[in-house]
């Protein structure tokens, strides 16, 4: 059960992983069904969806809703929650189109684990019951904590965190509104500070956590990256395990992605410089292969370390070379970055807002890939970048840590190296490893070496996809 379904509705990663990591099981033989949301936007997608149970009476607030089942275009089954009042908005799935959270957040995502949770008790006579409920973040963290409560042998459970600073807290008196008992909000159940927490529900509850990286499995146990959940983790060290995230490799892929200038793959990687002519043309830069073209595709916040970027930007420049940025976020980031690219329009140019061809096009066009972030459970881009031949420079965090290898004498003789590694989140840092990948562009013959380094690694979902079906044998 999820929040988010790309292509449909997506505000992150979480949504590309609702799509690929069930095709990838299914693949296995895994008997995968996705419980989401019924959003308008998804419903109009689905227009056969059929109702196959109605849920009147699930207790609190909680209001009636229709179970509605239908399958995506790659054949996966779906689960919809048709319920009008709280799912048929404007505006994306957590917040209107004023980027205001909705109020009643806590009984959209309660009903969503409501419903999980009935389904796995058996409930709706469907004819099918899942033996394990995977909840995703947040959204879904109610899930373990109903079936705790009602059904308590009825399926076993896994919480995924994707992102443990998002917790879903709310006031103590949605308890009721939830529909649970009064002594699950305790401090070993969903108390949180005074407040319930949906995601402190799913790791208390779930039978097995997860994450979506090795390192982050290990950095949210420290009070640093732990947010507050660190002591509870460590408890419960013994069933929580990292497992990288996947990239769907049909839709990334330079030698059939339909966004590209020129399509490309290891064997003909000089055909790259095309899409680099095509970015700078499409950003109104001069077309030149005499200097570095470094870009950016990214949420504009501090957490992914862009305020590192805009202060060493005029360094970076200077070396000399070129810099595009595509993102959205924090307002101030992003108009820092246009008076940036206002400034310097031969050597600078950045796009607020969300253009998925031009994010193609970066990956591409784009000689290095910048992701400087404080922190990073996982990370899709860097694995974008490598597997279109784009070395990135990334902070040692997270998935960033597990999937890129840093430039050294050692590595490049092994051949592991891939990319740029720095380890302090400050400019001095970034800037040291942008040096260092801005000298080893000039060495074509060792940055072509690099750029296959990285294009022979393999980040698509089998193999993290058996160890979700390992996982979930364990259980059963």
């Amino acid at each position: 059960m999820v929040s988010e379904l790309a292509p449909w509705v997506r505000t992150g990663g979480l949504g590309e992983v609702a799509t690929t990591l069930p095709a990838a099981l299914r693949a296995l033989g895994v008997d995968v069904r996705v419980l989401v949301p019924g959003y308008r936007s998804l419903l109009d997608a689905l227009p056969r969806a059929c109702a196959v149970a109605d849920f009147a009476d699930l207790g609190g607030m909680l209001p009636r809703a229709v179970l509605r089942a239908a399958a995506t275009p790659a054949g996966i089954p779906l689960f919809t929650v048709d319920c009008p009042q709280l799912y048929a908005r404007p505006g994306g799935p957590y917040q209107d189109e004023h980027g205001v959270d909705w109020r009643d957040n806590h009984l959209r995502f309660g009903l969503l684990s409501r419903v999980a949770a009935a389904i796995a008790g058996g409930a709706g006579e469907l004819g099918w019951r899942p033996a394990i409920v995977h909840c995703h973040d947040w959204q879904a963290g109610l899930a373990p904590a109903y079936l705790h409560c009602y059904a308590p042998h009825a399926a076993r459970t896994v919480c995924s965190i994707h992102n443990i600073a998002y917790q879903g807290l709310f006031p103590p008196q949605t308890l009721q509104e939830l529909g649970l008992p009064a002594q699950a909000f305790a401090i070993d159940g969903i108390e949180y500070y005074g407040k319930l927490s949906f995601l402190k529900a799913g790791i208390q509850y779930a039978d097995r956590l997860t994450t979506v990286s090795p390192t982050y499995a290990r950095e949210i146990q420290t009070a640093e990256f732990g947010c507050g959940l660190d002591g509870l983790l460590r408890s419960r060290a013994g069933v929580l395990c990292g497992i990288l995230n996947g990239i769907d490799t049909r839709i990334w892929d330079p030698a059939t992605d339909v966004h590209l200038a020129q399509r490309y793959d290891g064997s003909c990687i000089e055909s790259k410089v095309a899409n680099k002519s095509a970015l700078q043309q499409r950003m109104q830069l001069p077309i030149t292969d005499d200097m570095p073209l470094v870009g950016v595709v990214s949420r504009l916040t501090r957490q992914k370390g862009l305020d590192l970027l805009l202060d060493v930007a005029e360094e970076v420049i200077e070396r000399p070379a070129q810099i595009v940025v595509l993102g959205t976020g924090e307002e101030t980031l992003a108009a820092k970055f246009m008076a940036l690219a206002g400034a310097h329009r031969r050597r600078c140019a950045a796009v607020v807002g969300f253009d998925e061809p031009l994010a193609h096009l970066i990956e591409a066009g784009a000689d290095i890939f910048v992701m400087p972030s404080r922190y990073e459970p996982c990370g899709l881009n860097q694995m974008y970048s490598l597997r279109y031949g784009t070395p990135p420079v990334v902070r040692a965090t997270g998935g960033l840590a597990d999937t890129v290898v840093d430039c050294s004498e050692r590595t490049v003789r092994d051949g592991t190296a891939n990319g740029f590694v720095f380890r302090e989140p400050t400019p001095a840092a970034l800037i040291e490893a942008l040096n260092r990948a801005v000298a080893a562009w000039r060495d074509r013959a060792a940055w072509r070496k690099l750029r296959h380094n990285g294009m022979r690694m393999d980040f698509g979902w089998d193999a993290s996809a058996l160890r979700y079906r390992d996982l979930y044998r364990s259980l059963v």
